[in-house]
């Protein structure tokens, strides 16, 4: 089973998609993480990322792909992926299709995980006390919660289409949003 999980950041998505990771075991395919991931390293993908998150600014297109093609073909997490955040622009929608098909797979359920400003940022707040991220800083986030909110509409508009796509009240508590989620899968 593949799933995606859609949500401004700090929506949760993380949180829900470790909870799918286990219930399914399943493999978080999370361009946060990856992302994160290319920085610590400190490459020229990472450094690339960095500025452009500092920016508040999406990473582009094609570095992403590029690091989430890798995971999609992996063999062993065929059919057991968890979308945390991707895909985040249409480009990045048609060419996880593309990717998914060519290595004969497909999107089981979408869920989209709808939060409005104010509970974000109560949110992220609070998240950075806990995890101290550095992506965690409060102007940013609003950049990238606006910038989300105006790239993403065309991606939820794309997959709204789907009778597997689900819409869930994100300002819910934790236990109440899995409770949702787990109406949709049969597992």
């Amino acid at each position: 089973m593949n799933i995606i999980l859609f949500g401004p950041p700090g929506a949760g998505k993380g949180t829900q998609a470790k909870y799918l990771v286990n219930k399914i075991g399943g493999f978080q395919i999370s361009t946060g993480d990856i992302l994160r991931d290319e920085i610590k390293k400190d490459t020229d993908i990472g450094k690339m990322i960095i500025n452009d998150m500092n920016d508040g600014k999406f990473v582009s297109d094609e570095i992403v792909n590029k690091l989430i093609k890798v995971l999609i073909i992996d063999p062993q997490k065929k059919n057991k992926l968890i979308f945390d955040g991707y895909p985040r622009s249409l480009s990045q929608a048609k060419d996880l299709m593309s990717l998914l098909a060519e290595s004969n797979q497909k999107i089981d359920l979408i869920f989209f995980l709808n939060v409005n400003k104010e509970t974000i940022i109560k949110r992220v707040e609070k998240r950075k006390n806990i995890e101290n991220r550095s992506d965690d800083d409060l102007n940013t986030i609003l950049k990238r919660y606006d910038t989300y909110m105006k790239t993403t509409r065309p991606v939820l508009d794309f997959f709204s289409k789907n009778q597997n796509f689900h819409e869930i009240d994100g300002t819910l508590e934790i236990q109440e949003i899995t409770r949702k989620m787990d109406t949709f899968i049969n597992v």
